[in-house]
């Protein structure tokens, strides 16, 4: 017994030990991937860089993924090539960054991204009050660019050429122990770059891994950090976790984490309402059941989901202060995508889909006369129907309204027109007083 309880000591012990320089090499026949799983792209670019004298490796995620046996989304390069040395190596790249160089190479279809090994970082490195890492352009070993990684499973290296993995850290181990361990102390790193917190959740649910006690311990406390991180970067970062394929895991694992105060403003609000978090979650699990399938989702849809019951209570409260509706709307979506502005950087053209979105329910409330004809015909009329389904299949409106537009969609000729619910007396009258438009379209016809 005491033998056994020294074991486990020692082997705790060893995770805490300084980095060694010596990696486990395992072989293609422990771990089973070959370089044919990897893209064309992926080995032309290791062998290229091989060829030339440099080492040369798939890092990252798309090793990790390989592992777990999924197909990885896209492939990462790590070598010992300063950026300049890699430009010269291919016809189509391009030196990007600030913070750290790395290089985008394009083949075919693909664009792979090459990364320098990162050095120890520097005690005199540039950071700010928090001690968020704000510029890195330090080149260095393989083993210390291990040590710079975020978690162990992220730090396996595979090699083309002779189809083994290294791993400086355990991560194959902790991978099959369905464990997300940080690579150094917790704090340290997440001052570092505090979306490493919202990272360690979207891996945990993505891979289904329990995040080390260690890693998890700090992060309620340490989350107001995410309040210094660029915009930009943490929209970045919450449409990767949105578009995870396990949204549904990974907002759950953000409010057990407590990290959803504050990242998307409103979200707190919409989660305490029971009509608006049925209509987050349903909106969610469709995006997780559409990105497992293989099938395209749009951000722009995704982010209307999230914000639209916000969106109704400022409307609503608009209205009430004497504001006509479709005016009232716009307002009400301007404020709400104004008030996100400030945490998340959402991109100019992903913002007008959300609102084009938005714009067409009040729209689909007409189901008689030419308006349904002419809505059919908008560009955004399939993301605005499928908004439609959502709002009634979470109780937000009759269901009748969305099964007669479905009804609608699919008929043609004289079986759609018979759809067409009979105007009011009130309506038809103002269809008469409307004079018809002359030859021109600019003055009335003659009587």
């Amino acid at each position: 017994m005491i033998r056994k309880f020294i074991t486990r000591v020692s082997k705790a012990l060893g995770r805490r030990k300084p980095l060694s320089h010596e990696p486990a090499i395992i072989p293609h026949q422990q771990h089973g991937v070959r370089r044919e799983h990897l893209s064309g792209a992926a080995r032309r670019v290791c062998g290229a860089l091989q060829e030339k004298g440099y080492k040369a490796f798939v890092v990252g995620g798309a090793v990790r993924d390989l592992l777990i046996g999924e197909h990885p989304k896209d492939y990462d390069i790590a070598t010992d090539a300063t950026p300049e040395q890699v430009r010269s190596v291919f016809r189509r790249a391009r030196i990007i960054g600030r913070r750290f160089q790395i290089v985008h190479v394009m083949m075919g279809a693909e664009t792979l991204e090459v990364t320098t090994f990162r050095g120890a970082l520097a005690h005199d490195a540039k950071k700010d009050e928090h001690g968020r890492v704000l510029h890195d352009n330090v080149f260095g070993s393989q083993a210390e660019d291990a040590a710079r990684r975020d978690f162990t499973v992220n730090a396996l290296y595979y090699d083309p050429a002779s189809e083994t993995i290294v791993d400086y850290h355990h991560g194959v181990a902790d991978l099959k122990q369905k464990t997300l361990r940080m690579i150094g102390e917790p704090r340290a790193r997440y001052r570092e770059d505090p979306v490493r917190m919202l990272r360690a959740v979207r891996l945990a649910a993505k891979l289904g891994l329990s995040i080390d006690p260690e890693a998890a311990r700090p992060i309620r406390e340490m989350a107001p950090l995410l309040e210094n991180v660029p915009a930009a970067r943490l929209f970045d970062e919450m449409l990767k976790l949105l578009t995870s394929g396990h949204a549904v895991n990974c907002l759950r694992q953000l409010r057990d984490a407590g990290l959803h105060h504050g990242l998307l403003p409103l979200l707190d609000v919409i989660l305490e309402q029971p009509l608006g978090e049925r209509f987050v979650m349903l909106a969610l699990d469709n995006t997780d059941r559409r990105v497992r399938a293989g099938k395209s989702i749009s951000p722009g849809f995704l982010f209307a989901t999230l914000l639209w019951h916000e969106v109704l209570a400022q409307w609503e409260r608009i209205k009430q202060n004497g504001e006509r509706p479709i005016p009232a709307l716009f307002i009400a979506m301007d404020e709400v995508l104004d008030t996100q502005a400030e945490k998340l950087a959402i991109t100019r053209r992903v913002a007008a889909d959300i609102k084009d979105i938005w714009a067409l329910q009040p729209r689909f409330e007409a189901r008689a006369g030419r308006k349904p004809y002419a809505l059919l015909e908008h560009q955004r009329f399939r993301a605005g129907y499928d908004f439609l389904l959502l709002r009634a299949e979470s109780g937000e409106i009759a269901k009748e309204v969305a099964d007669w537009w479905t009804r609608f969609s699919e008929a043609e000729g004289e079986d759609r027109a018979a759809l067409l619910i009979p105007e009011t007396g009130e309506k038809k009258k103002r269809r008469r007083r409307r004079k018809p438009a002359g030859p021109r379209g600019d003055a009335p016809a003659a009587e």
